[in-house]
């Protein structure tokens, strides 16, 4: 969940009237491309345990500053009068296979191009229907399978996958983007049809299946505080060849003997729904393992009616991918009141400690907790303390006692916001802050929704979002970007609740059907619509696991594209998808509000290159070299985000150092 109109800092700039001086002066020639093996990118998140690593060395610290645009792609899927009411945004990340890419659009075409040309090779429209598929359009990638049985040149021999919006799973060959006949019917599976009623557009899947040997898995995207009663967040496993179902795992325990029952009171674990994973899944095939990060139960700002913990809702859960049986679960919030949801995926990485190899999962949370865990247990490898957090006045409403905290690393964001805490551009619009603040419940993190108002920080975006954390596994170093807003619930009876007061640019509305109560939330900002909280409002940090310190923290983006005149302050903003790592020694991320894709040097955290992205860039790039005297080409999508309002568009660009010319040494 994001919240709308960054405005908030467009106004308040004018007062400010500061800009930043661009670096002038020669830059020295680029050095020539250097070549290496071929290295791909198969994988949404580079690899199935999401380490978004790559090996590539071309594009180093000293060279990085020549990267030119080599191609650009446009999809032609941009909002129109059909689409304009939905939150359609271009987030997805492409996958190369051979020398294919392939990715979808906010309308889940699938769109498959010549990897170092950007030719269009084809492309495939399911025809998703938008009075039925789920609100929130975005399809964040594709997956695939090779059959071993078939010989090559059969068709489907290598599927790609796609879970499109309106909740259909669809096979297609990889040469020519022909559906898969062998596949379910007509090449597609629908998988909602076990999880309960649903209304137009509160279900259906923005992140992409992972495969594990001759199964796809995938999650659901169910829409947010519309009722109690809401579909289940089953996650589906169908025969890669066949279509057939193979598992399900419902994340609300429905079964009697399930011990987990006992963390949800009466029969609200039959009741309610949601607490799927609309985010992406790990795995990791020699143990037989998958990781779902599971997000709340509905409706997310009041829990009277699903009274108790509530696992294994916002919970990392471990399953055996060939069965779907639990095989262990660690809940991050108990009983959530916040949409502190799970929407980073699981990343996998080994990790040696005392001259022993350590299998660890590194969840990120959207409170700025990085959870370390034991990938064959759930035990976590640093303490885990439950610390008493803030009850409830509520009538109705039952607060967990105590919230898991990590002993390592600390918050990677500011938790809680007091009013002497309160910051402006004037002393008179921090006074304001201060003002709004006092007036409201804020005694730090996991203070639960109330009457009069309750501060949230980190807001429901984040912490960390869906872009999670990178991995760089020379240095043992996680690469996290965090976004840094408060924000506001305030639970309104409804009895009292007036859609006059519900409205303004900063302020939604959540109906919460069959509770007391509407929620009403908000983004905290003061008169001149900027944030009550201090910058940066977006950060980008590397963090050493071997001396458990945080080696270097920097903004994430600029108020380039937010303020008049383009004045770029460096107070970073929130953002949207996740950074990549390579073994040139750099980390590349777009995702702020501005619209760049930056490359940061790993040892220092320095921003050493941006490049000019002609949308908003609220995805997670890729790089790779298609042959062994080919470029590494590093590549991003640039549509923008309909929530964050960044530029919108349709674009996919791949930068390069630039070819050496002729006679050049």
């Amino acid at each position: 969940m994001t919240h709308k109109n960054p405005s908030f800092i467009r106004a308040a700039l004018v007062v400010a009237g500061l800009a930043l001086a661009a670096p002038s002066g020669c830059e020295a020639e680029p050095p020539l491309r250097t070549g290496g093996p071929a290295a791909g990118w198969p994988i949404y998140a580079g690899d199935a345990g999401g380490s978004r690593y790559s090996p590539l060395d071309e594009i180093r610290p000293d060279n990085v500053h020549a990267l030119e645009v080599v191609w650009t792609y446009r999809t032609g899927d941009v909002v129109d009068e059909v689409t304009r009411h939905r939150n359609h945004s271009f987030q997805s990340t492409p996958i190369l296979l051979d020398e294919a890419l392939f990715f979808c659009t906010p309308r889940s075409r699938v769109v498959s191009l010549d990897a170092e040309t950007g030719r269009e090779r084809w492309v495939f429209d399911p025809e998703v229907d938008l009075s039925r598929g789920h609100y929130n359009l975005n399809c964040r990638g594709v997956a695939f399978w090779l059959d071993p049985a078939a010989a090559p040149g059969t068709h489907c021999r290598l599927g790609i996958y796609l879970a499109a919006a309106d909740a259909r799973l669809i096979a297609l060959d990889a040469d020519t983007g022909t559906r898969c006949s062998r596949f379910g019917t007509g090449g597609e599976v629908d998988f909602s049809t076990d999880v309960g009623p649903f209304k137009p557009g509160e279900y259906g899947i923005s992140s992409p299946p992972v495969v594990v040997g001759n199964l796809v898995i995938v999650g659901s995207s169910i829409a947010e505080n519309r009722r109690v009663e809401m579909p289940s967040g089953k996650v589906h496993a169908f025969d890669a060849r066949s279509g057939e179902l193979r598992w399900s795992w419902d994340p609300i325990p429905r079964d009697p003997d399930d011990p987990a029952r006992e963390t949800w009171r009466g029969d609200s674990a039959d009741r309610t729904g949601a607490a799927n994973v609309w985010s992406l899944i790990s795995a990791d095939p020699a143990r037989d393992l998958v990781f779902v990060p599971t997000s709340s139960p509905s409706p997310d700002f009041y829990g009277g009616e699903r009274v108790g913990d509530n696992r294994h809702a916002d919970s990392v859960v471990a399953l055996r991918a060939s069965t779907g049986e639990r095989v262990w679960s660690f809940q991050t919030v108990h009983h959530d009141l916040w949409d502190y949801d799970l929407a980073s995926q699981p990343v996998l990485i080994d990790w040696w400690r005392d001259g022993r190899k350590i299998p660890l999962v590194v969840q990120g949370t959207k409170m700025g907790n990085l959870f370390i865990l034991h990938r064959e247990t759930g035990e976590p490898v640093f303490p885990v303390e439950e610390r008493p957090v803030p009850q409830t006045t509520v009538p109705g409403e039952t607060t967990s006692p105590t919230q898991p905290f990590p002993s390592w690393p600390p918050p990677l964001t500011p938790q809680g916001l007091g009013p002497e805490d309160a910051w402006g551009l004037t002393l008179w619009d921090r006074g304001k802050c201060r003002e709004m603040i006092g007036a409201m419940r804020s005694e730090g993190i996991f203070t639960p929704p109330s009457f009069e108002g309750t501060v949230v920080l980190p807001g429901s975006a984040g912490g960390s979002n869906w872009g999670s954390v990178a991995y760089d596994p020379t240095r043992r170093w996680i690469i996290a970007n965090t976004s840094n807003i408060a924000t506001t619930i305030q639970l309104v009876p409804k009895d009292r609740a007036d859609f006059r007061r519900d409205s303004g640019a900063h302020v939604s509305r959540a109906e919460q059907e069959g509770t007391p109560y509407v929620a009403r939330t908000g983004v905290l900002v003061s008169p001149l619509d900027v944030p009550c909280n201090e910058p940066p409002w977006g950060s980008l940090m590397a963090l050493d696991l071997d001396a458990q310190k945080i080696v270097w923290r920097v903004p994430l983006g600029t108020t380039r594209d937010l303020a008049p005149l383009g004045i770029a302050l460096p107070w970073g903003t929130p953002n949207m998808g996740g950074p990549i790592v390579t073994a040139g020694g750099l980390v590349f991320i777009a995702a702020a509000l501005d619209d760049y894709l930056r490359a940061f040097d790993i040892e220092t955290g320095e921003e050493l290159w941006k490049g000019r992205l002609p949308a908003g860039g609220q995805a997670t790039p890729m790089t790779y070299r298609v042959r062994d005297d080919g470029r590494q080409l590093v590549v991003i999508a640039a549509g923008g985000h309909n929530q964050m309002q960044t530029t919108r568009g349709d674009s996919v660009l791949a930068f390069a150092l630039p070819e050496p010319r002729p006679g050049a040494r």
